[in-house]
């Protein structure tokens, strides 16, 4: 009987030998590095619109000063960019409050003006709802510019409580802007006006006179 014996030639060994440990070896340094790198951080999720609006500060109210005020001696700075503005008595702030101004750049205008008109129970000429005979609101949210009252229903202009109209230094005319008490969303939305707080309106209403200084800078 013959026997075959197959033989595996050194050569071939040597071959598959070096193969599984390149193998080895990759596998060891992948696991190496790996060890090394630090791990990712967690991904945030985005916040939604809400939750990235700035939270305005509260008025800020010094009786101290505010006492110390006269006709002769009060003006108002708005801030634009800062969404502030200041009842200021001579040099000192007796008011410091949050606003709203126009939603977008120009709508309310910046430069040197007047208290030219006061009014406690304003209502807008421009803005306002379409109501039925009974009071209720039809269409809300109007322009007298671009809408068209529905049949039925008449024209009621938006409440601007404690209405204090911007006027020219020189002619003192009207402007259709003031400032009055309106809603304050955190950001400028208004079609012109400087919206406040009620209760500010209220105080700032009752300390500045027709020709109070008003001057509206970023």
């Amino acid at each position: 009987m013959t026997v075959t014996i197959k033989t595996t030639s050194l050569s071939a060994i040597a071959r598959r030998n070096a193969r599984a440990f390149f193998v080895l070896a990759a596998i060891l340094c992948a696991q190496f590095l790996s060890a090394q790198q630090p791990p990712l951080p967690p991904q945030k999720k985005q916040k939604s619109a809400t939750e990235l609006l700035k939270k305005q500060e509260p008025p800020k109210v010094i009786p101290r000063v505010l006492a110390q005020a006269t006709p002769q001696n009060i003006t108002v700075y708005i801030s634009l960019s800062k969404q502030r503005a200041y009842l200021k008595v001579g040099d000192e702030i007796g008011i410091d409050t949050p606003i709203s101004s126009g939603k977008r750049a120009g709508m309310t205008p910046q430069g040197h003006f007047v208290v030219a008109e006061k009014d406690p129970d304003h209502h807008s000429s421009l803005f306002g709802d379409f109501v039925n005979k009974s009071g209720q609101v039809v269409r809300a949210g109007v322009s007298t510019k671009i809408d068209a009252a529905p049949s039925g229903t008449t024209y009621r202009g938006a409440s601007m409580r404690w209405f204090m109209r911007f006027g020219d230094p020189v002619s003192k005319s009207g402007r259709a802007e003031g400032m009055h008490t309106g809603y304050l969303p955190g950001y400028p939305a208004s079609h012109g006006c400087v919206r406040l707080p009620d209760e500010i309106a209220h105080m700032i209403y009752n300390k500045v006179v027709v020709g109070t200084q008003v001057t509206i800078g970023d």
